[in-house]
Order: C-alpha cells, then structure tokens, then sequence
C-alpha cells in the first residue's frame, strides 16, 4: 500500500505555499478559562473557499503531470472538497466536474459553481458516488481526485497540522494533544503524519458526531466499520460512508483514538467560536471544538490544539449555534 509520509506533507507544504492561506494561530482566555488548558487554534474557515479542503485538492491536482492535467479532474463531494477542487482548477485554468449530493448545503453548491465548475447532483441514498465520478474520468480522461483516499490529497491536508505545531514552537509551546475534525479521515491522517514527524510526543485524536462516528468505532475494533443508514446530517461535512483504505491505514496505527460528540454540543461550539473567536464555524467545522469544551478529553494543564476545519454553513442552521451562545 503506497501510504504518504511525514516528509510528503513537508513537500506539499513547499509546493502550495504561493496558492493558500498560512491561517493563523488564534488564542482565546475564554478558551483557556472554560478548559483548564493552553489551547491553540487553527481556524481553516479563513483559507480560500472556506476550509482546510483547498489544502489537499491544491497539492493532488498541482502533482499531476501537466499532460494529465490538461484533461480536467473529478471528484465527489458533500461541498468543501468540490469548492477546494473547483478552486484549484480554476487557478489552473482546467476543467472540473463535481458530483454533489443533491441536499447538500445551497451556499456549498453556489461556492463550487461560483469557480466555473460543472456540478452533477446525485442521491447520496441510492446512488454510489464513487462510481458516478470513477465513470465520468474513464470517460473524459479527467483525473479523479477524491476528498481523502488519496495520498496527496492526504499530505496537502497535513500541512493544516504542520502549520500549528510549526507556529506553537514559535511561541515556546510544544501541543500534547491536537484535536481534528473528520469525516472519511483525510485530514486527521495528514495531522498525524505532520505529528509524527514534526512533533512525536503530541497526541491526534480524531472527533466525530453521533451517528457518524466510523473512525472511532473502526479504530475500536481495529478494521474499517461503515455508518448506519439514516444515522446524523447536522455535520454535512462528515458524512462519508465509512474510512478510506488508506487513511485507516494510517490512523489506525498514529491516532491516540476517538471522540464523539451529539449534535447539541456541536451547535454550543459553533456559538462559542463566533462569541469568543470570532469565527463562523460549520457544524462539521467544530465538532473538535465541541469535544474539547464538552471534556471529552482530560487536558487540565496541557497545550492543545484544535483544527476548526470550515465555516461553509447555510445562515438558517448558523442561526441554531448562535442561540446557543
């Protein structure tokens, strides 16, 4: 299995440096107060279309020979990586094709477009998603770039990690734990190889909601393990079926383990970071801030850090996290 490594999320970090945003580590005394802990954040719904997902669609299409590139790429998406992939198409000047659910969020599917790429609803009950994007490139010669199982996809979401670890040591602060959103588990892996590399002693866990906790049930019982049918759809984001093959491979030998929290604390996290950071967080975006302010975790004491992963949230269920606040 060729899995990515420690040093291919360095070289991901080189190669999409020009073409994202280096967000910034954001503190917060109410934050600290309400854990007990030194806690830093990275806020990804200030990267470009809004989440950490431009991170990897930049460095997978970027590494593609120019040839093959010329042809276009594909891929399926709930929203975020269908926005990051039409972003980085667009950059590019190639064609992209994005199949997206068909109740995805309207403000995902106005973002994917807003970047020129064509969108092709599907049902994400009945249809197979894979499929319908794997068809499309064998016809079109585009590349498929999947939303995580793929291990340039896998580095380019690291270097959200290695950016974090890079600027705590700037500060004098070494992070015990890091604390990361995920859905089919590309981001968390990359995490963890940024850790392994860049910071060994520090501690990934991967946080999921109810009802779409894949990861931690797979890491539990120590093979992949797929959701239930009719299970959550508050954190759209995070909705995959089950792990990808290769970031399993990954996690399940780097991640400390996992964490889930219920809808109800997704939506107080969300209002605690547009309180107290300022920040518009999706529900799939804030499920590590929800773990953390829900004590999930015992961190009294210890520098942590959390991955707030987007903020591409339709204004009617904002709406539910602010009256939380």
């Amino acid at each position: 299995m060729d899995l990515p490594t420690h040093d291919d999320v360095r070289h991901a970090a080189v190669r999409i440096a020009p073409h994202v945003v280096r967000t910034p580590m954001l503190r917060s005394a109410a934050l600290d107060r309400a854990t007990g802990a030194s806690v830093l954040i990275k806020p990804e719904p200030l990267q470009r279309t809004g989440s950490f997902k431009l991170r990897g669609a930049t460095n997978a299409i970027r590494a593609l020979p120019d040839a093959v590139r010329r042809a276009g790429v594909v891929t399926h998406s709930s929203g975020n990586h269908g926005q990051a992939v039409a972003c980085a198409a667009a950059a590019l000047g190639i064609a992209a094709t994005v199949f997206m659910p068909a109740d995805a969020p309207a403000i995902k599917r106005a973002g994917t477009e807003a970047w020129g790429a064509t969108v092709r609803p599907y049902d994400r009950r009945h249809d197979d998603r894979e499929a319908l994007s794997a068809g499309h490139a064998a016809a079109t010669g585009q590349s498929l770039i999947p939303p995580f199982d793929h291990r340039d996809v896998i580095a380019g979401q690291g270097t959200a990690a290695l950016e974090l670890i890079e600027d705590a040591r700037a500060a004098g602060l070494t992070l015990d734990v890091l604390l990361v959103c995920t859905g089919g588990g590309g981001l968390v892996a990359g995490s963890a190889l940024a850790a392994a590399g860049a910071s060994p002693g520090t501690r990934v866990h991967a946080v999921e909601p109810e009802g779409a906790d894949d990861t931690t049930r797979s890491l539990a019982a120590g093979e992949r393990l797929s959701n239930p049918p009719g299970g959550a759809t508050l954190c759209d984001a995070l909705l995959a079926p089950m792990p990808g093959v290769l970031t399993f491979a990954i996690n399940r030998t780097h991640l400390a383990g996992g964490l889930v929290v219920t809808e109800a604390e997704v939506l107080a996290a969300m209002g605690f970071a547009f309180r107290h950071l300022k920040i518009v967080a999706e529900p799939g975006g804030a499920v590590a801030l929800a773990a953390l302010l829900a004590g999930r975790l015992a961190v009294r004491g210890q520098v942590v850090g959390v991955i707030i992963s987007g903020g591409n949230v339709d204004p009617a269920v904002f709406a539910r996290g602010l009256a939380t606040a």
